[in-house]
């Protein structure tokens, strides 16, 4: 009995050792086989890049002198170079020559006044000036287009009468806001003889005369306009420092007062008519 098992565990033993046997074999077979040849792909080729589009031609500038037969065309030339020498001097015009100057000082006064420097905006503040301006020269505008402008674009008075009689209804404004004062001292710097009546000033005596008198009264404006708010801040400044609130800033407490009666009193309505009513 026992030499039958040892018979089959030889066996078994041999079988498994002529298996082992085999599949080395094949293994050594599979690595010395050639390898599969695989198709080569040849690459894409690139594509063409587009035409790239022809650069526009630049501008060519040419002046030239020579005769003309449209002296009309001329003429529209020199209006144009009028025009653009206008628009470039219109801030001066728009400051020296008008109310723009009173107009403004006095709502820069009014703002510090209040206590507010940032309110209302810039923006705010330049543009009522500019159509409160406009308001207040609209005679005057409406003087120089119908006696001015209008007969020099229709060909009928050359470009020194335009310039005489458009300056004569601006003139005219400069002088009633002008004092005599001012005038003379300009006269003196300027070395001239003393004008016999007020048509006679010249007008580098006049603008900056003006200018000046505009000035004075825009300063004396904001004085009356600091008075009311600056009592309302030394009454709060008092109170607080009977209270022994030291630390505490008095301009802090006194702005919404100074806010309250500036709306109460209609603030806005009495100065705009008051600015107004004060070109006569």
């Amino acid at each position: 009995m026992s030499n039958s098992k040892s018979a089959h565990v030889a066996f078994a033993l041999l079988a498994v050792v002529f298996a082992i046997m085999l599949m080395a074999d094949a293994g050594r077979a599979f690595a010395q086989a050639p390898p599969v040849a695989r198709p080569v792909v040849p690459p894409a080729a690139p594509k063409a890049a587009p035409p790239a589009a022809p650069a526009p031609p630049a501008p060519s500038v040419t002046l030239t002198l020579g005769q003309t037969n449209a002296p009309d065309s001329v003429a529209l030339t020199l209006k144009l170079m009028l025009l653009l020498t206008v628009l470039t001097l219109a801030p001066a015009i728009l400051v020296l020559l008008t109310c723009f100057t009173r107009i403004i000082v006095v709502f820069y006064f009014l703002r510090q006044a209040i206590g507010t420097p940032a309110t209302p905006p810039n923006q705010i503040l330049i543009g009522l000036a500019l159509f409160l301006t406009y308001f207040v020269m609209s005679p005057v505008i409406d003087q120089v287009y119908s006696k001015s402008l209008l007969p020099l674009m229709n060909n009928e008075i050359n470009y020194q009468e335009a310039f005489k009689t458009g300056m004569a209804p601006i003139r005219e404004f400069m002088l009633r806001q002008t004092r005599e004062k001012d005038i003379a001292l300009f006269v003196h710097l300027a070395k001239e003889e003393r004008p016999a009546k007020p048509e006679d000033v010249p007008n580098k005596v006049l603008v900056p005369a003006f200018v000046l008198s505009e000035l004075k009264t825009a300063f004396q404006i904001g004085f009356l306009l600091f008075v009311p708010f600056l009592i309302i801040d030394m009454v709060v400044a008092s109170v607080l420092l009977s209270m022994g609130m030291m630390m505490l800033p008095p301009v802090m407490i006194s702005l919404p007062f100074k806010v309250l009666l500036f709306v109460m009193v209609d603030g806005w309505y009495l100065i705009v008519g008051s600015l107004v009513r004060s070109f006569g």
